[in-house]
């Protein structure tokens, strides 16, 4: 290839500054001379083209202001002469090969500028060769023979090869000799033959045709490439001349491409499925779905390591194949001879392993007979682990050119996210067991406090016959005013238990005076009000998980600070003894005592409501009134 010229002039359609440098760096490694001018809009990429004159154009295929595929049409249409690389960082295999057909020289992927300079030289080559053939005949052939691409040249009345270049000899892997007895579409292979005939035939139509297809060689590989022919008049004889390119390099690589892409969506496929995922089970079954589905891969399954005596690998999941097909090959993970397959090598080892020609790898001949059915060629096994490797995933596919550097990082990475799915989901499972098993313990603790603090109040009321029922009653009032006022449940059913046990400091005031048939005296009435102190005395060294005993201590307590035994006011008082408190003035005045008979409700409510505010919560007082007037409250 002719060096470059001296101070080649780059002109660079590219919006990040990083990126350019990047380029300029690999141009500089490889030895360029050269001025570049980084634009990233239409005005200033025209602009460039008649001003700084490039030698060639890099253009990004994607910029926020300016289509790198618009960039290229223009420069094309407006000076041919200068040859354009596409640089991009992602690009389809349909975008490639539109680009290519629209003028591009080449693209270089970023993740690859070391082809970079290589693809400079390559286009400068082929935009000077064209420009010398111009020049002059006797430049032609120089130009002709050491032409980068093929060159052919066939007579159209007979249609027999007249001249090639040396590489289209290399590339057809016959002399010019060897060609010139044959017709150009007979270099095809032989299902692509009466295609190739009819390009030649559109070529003597229409002046022009291009397109791929395969050259055949005499040892029968195959070689694509791309082509552009076109039928000359020279001296009254009509010629077809057909530039041709091995594009085989660039083929892999298309494919490779495919496969990243197809590998990059399954990866996100799997991410959602660890996302989504609710159970073990689900989450293996989905992400072999979605290797197959979206991977486009031929089998997928799951394999868990047992460490019973064989060492069995169990099919956990599976797609492409039926789990009992997998069960039935009683496959395992010793090394011993039916453990050498690449998923068996992957759990004893720890890495990933690659096994090709599986139908002929006499490690594999538990698995012959279902790769030869189903086609599989290639087998790719990742090791599942959680910190200790526990199974494996085991990838087929019928390509044998399956699994390269990149594809086989993607996989890596996505075997390791559902290893870290597995694990998760697992400590998920067992830490809803463990609080499952914390909540039935905490019921039943509850449970048997509620049970206690009931026979306890039971002891009292047999104590006080006239107030048999009286806490129950409280309590079912307070926990319905409680609701009302949409307290938590938690706050609620610690004031079920107070109101349970609030008079319980009774069973320190003497039989005489609680059943005294007739009206109290001030000592006696003094007495009584001790209860509120000696229930706390009583509840206080019980440790429950709410200020139980400092309920039952202030249920007596009124705002205005009336009440006993400390005066306390206002919110001083526990929002919960202030809900008592109006709850056991309700149920009191409804209830027969001896030394008075039960009134009705409203005597009740009219009495709370005189004091809302004043002596009573004004939410609890509202509360209880809608309850008995509006909602239907009753005491059963």
């Amino acid at each position: 290839m002719d060096q470059p010229v001296e101070e080649l002039r780059v002109l660079m359609l590219e919006d990040v500054t990083s990126d350019a440098e990047l380029e300029e760096s690999e141009l500089l490694d490889a030895g360029l001379a050269f001025t570049s001018l980084r634009v990233d809009t239409r005005d200033a990429f025209e602009q460039a083209l008649d001003e700084f004159k490039p030698d060639i154009i890099l253009a990004d295929y994607r910029l926020p202001a300016y289509s790198g595929r618009d960039a290229l049409a223009y420069a094309r249409r407006t000076h041919p002469q200068i040859p354009v690389i596409m640089v991009t960082g992602v690009l389809g295999d349909e975008a490639a090969v539109e680009l290519l057909k629209l003028g591009a020289r080449d693209y270089v992927l970023k993740d690859r500028l070391v082809r970079l300079p290589l693809a400079i030289k390559r286009a400068l080559s082929e935009e000077r060769g064209i420009r010398n053939r111009k020049l002059a005949e006797g430049k032609f052939r120089i130009l002709f023979t050491e032409a980068l691409d093929g060159i052919v040249i066939a007579d159209q009345k007979t249609e027999r090869v007249i001249d090639c270049n040396p590489e289209f000899e290399r590339m057809c892997g016959r002399t010019l000799a060897e060609l010139k007895a044959l017709r150009m579409y007979e270099l095809a292979p032989m299902d692509q033959s009466e295609a190739a005939r009819k390009k030649f035939l559109e070529i003597m139509k229409t002046g022009s045709s291009k397109g791929e297809f395969d050259l055949r060689k005499p040892d029968g590989t195959i070689v694509p490439i791309e082509f552009s022919s076109a039928l000359i008049n020279i001296q009254d004889q009509f010629i077809i001349q057909t530039i041709t390119r091995d594009i085989a390099e660039r083929k892999l690589a298309e494919e490779a491409l495919r496969r990243i892409n197809r590998t990059l969506h399954t990866l996100s496929a799997g991410n959602v499925a660890l996302v989504k995922a609710v159970d073990e089970a689900a989450l293996l079954d989905e992400a072999c779905r979605v290797i197959v589905d979206i991977g486009e891969y031929s089998m997928v399954w799951v394999g868990y390591a047992r460490d019973d005596e064989p060492k069995s690998l169990l099919p956990m999941a599976c797609r492409g194949v039926e789990k009992s097909e997998l069960a039935a090959l009683k496959l395992t993970w010793a090394d011993a001879a039916g453990g050498q397959c690449a998923l068996a090598r992957a759990i004893r080892s720890g890495k990933t392993q690659i096994s090709r020609n599986i139908q002929g790898d006499p490690d594999f001949e538990f698995y012959h007979e279902l790769a030869i059915a189903q086609g599989w060629s290639t087998n790719l096994a990742v090791p599942l682990s959680d910190g200790r490797i526990f199974g494996g995933l085991s990838i087929f596919t019928a390509d044998p050119n399956a699994f390269d550097a990149d594809e086989v990082a993607l996989l890596n990475e996505l075997g390791g996210d559902l290893a870290y799915g597995i694990n998760a989901l697992r400590t998920r499972a067992e830490r809803d067991q463990a609080a499952e098993k914390n909540r039935l313990y905490l019921d039943q603790i509850s449970s048997n406090l509620k049970e206690t603090i009931q026979a306890i109040a039971a002891t009292v009321e047999m104590r006080d016959p006239y107030i048999s029922g009286h806490e129950k009653r409280v309590a079912k009032l307070a926990v319905a005013i409680a609701q009302e006022m949409g307290l938590a449940r938690e706050q609620t059913e610690a004031l079920e238990i107070a109101a349970d046990v609030h008079d319980i400091g009774k069973i320190r005031v003497p039989t005489e005076i609680l059943s005294k048939p007739g009206a109290l005296d001030g000592i006696e009435h003094d007495l009584i009000k001790l209860h509120a102190q000696a229930g706390y005395e009583i509840l206080k060294g019980i440790k429950f998980p709410w200020p139980v005993a400092d309920i039952v201590l202030q249920h007596h307590e009124r705002l205005d600070g009336s009440g006993y035994p400390g005066r306390l006011k206002g919110s001083e008082i526990l929002l919960d003894a202030q809900i008592l408190s109006v709850a056991d003035v309700v149920e009191s005045i409804m209830s027969h005592r001896p030394y008075r008979p039960a009134f009705d409700v409203d005597v009740a409510l009219k009495d709370i409501l005189e004091h809302r505010g004043k002596l009573y919560n004004a939410d609890a007082v509202d509360a209880c009134t809608r309850l008995f007037r509006e909602k239907g409250f009753a005491f059963s």
